[in-house]
């Protein structure tokens, strides 16, 4: 089968939907089909289309269906698509109906959807592949913070709660992702002076960010809206326990009786949860064993057999 993929993150964007783009990708030409990745699609007669994001590629998504109205058409949900722009824009909920199937990337975003769109919606959470598992550094008690700065990440929650741990000298908070608008970076200056243990390191590469995130004690997912955190199974498969904002996305990821919740927004609360992390052992021990329960459903091999078995479905 020939398939165009399309991802409104472009090649030189390190992204989490562009990392999900290129793992189908992989999939599917492991499977033999021949496949192309791209921002919008061309007009080239193919096979099947794979778009991800239902208002970004709704062109797309338009284009595809009005010449094709048969061929399979999938579209994939994202964080913004279910929890914002699916109510908020026509596009959006234009790309929904026109799909032969919807993706979800975590089993909690059905819930967002109709049920008339329920029907024709397919769960496959993302993976991560990597040998190396979390060996964290000993001179400092390390968090983590992965992602690009923007709002939708509420991406400085967590060097808020430093200011509610003094005296807690020992914590390390390190930042990585790149800025995506000059106030972000200003902020993230801003706090890097005030805050002498607060690192912003910037964008850095996939393979250099999995180092870093096997060499913290935690990760802190603050996200306002999230589809399925990448960021999330790469912890999974590291070993690294995650702190996050109970929002439906990552409780989709982490299940509903994960101990390492916090309300959104509680600077207070995540930093509750730091220093029980940081202070407890057991507390510790506890949050890796819930996350290592998840574990499987983060595996390259699952999410392979999802997107192939997605596939099959038009046989």
């Amino acid at each position: 089968m020939n398939i165009h993929i399309i991802t409104p993150a472009g090649a030189g964007r390190r992204s989490g939907n562009r990392h999900t783009a290129q793992r189908w990708r992989d999939f599917l030409r492991s499977a033999g089909h021949r496949v192309t990745l791209a921002a919008q699609w061309d007009g080239t007669d193919t096979d099947a289309l794979i778009a991800l994001h239902a208002r970004k590629s709704s062109t797309a998504v338009k284009q595809f269906h009005r010449a094709y109205p048969d061929r399979p058409l999938i579209v994939v949900l994202t964080g913004t698509d279910l929890y914002r722009d699916i109510k908020a824009h026509a596009s959006a909920r234009r790309s929904l109906e026109l799909a032969s199937r919807l993706v979800v990337l975590q089993a909690a975003g059905l819930r967002e959807l109709a049920s008339h769109l329920r029907r024709k919606t397919r769960v496959i959470y993302q993976s991560a592949d990597t040998s190396l598992r979390q060996r964290p550094v000993r001179h400092c008690f390390r968090i983590a913070v992965v992602g690009h700065l923007r709002r939708e990440k509420d991406p400085f929650r967590a060097v808020l709660a430093l200011r509610h741990l003094p005296d807690a000298g020992n914590l390390e908070l390190i930042q990585l992702g790149e800025a995506l608008t000059p106030v972000m970076a200003r902020e993230a200056m801003r706090y890097a002076c005030a805050e002498p243990r607060y690192h912003w390191l910037g964008s850095k590469s996939h393979a250099d960010t999995l180092r870093r995130m096997a060499a913290s004690h935690l990760l802190v997912v603050s996200s306002v809206m999230e589809g399925g955190a990448n960021v999330i199974c790469e912890a999974a498969r590291l070993g690294l326990p995650v702190l996050a904002s109970r929002i439906s996305g990552n409780v989709g990821m982490l299940g509903a009786d994960y101990p390492g919740y916090y309300p959104l927004h509680d600077d207070r609360a995540l930093a509750r949860l730091i220093a029980r992390a940081a202070g407890d052992r057991a507390f510790f021990t506890e949050l890796k064993q819930a996350l290592r329960v998840r574990r499987p459903l983060f595996a390259p091999a699952a999410e392979r057999h999802g997107v192939l078995r997605l596939l099959r479905e038009f046989d």
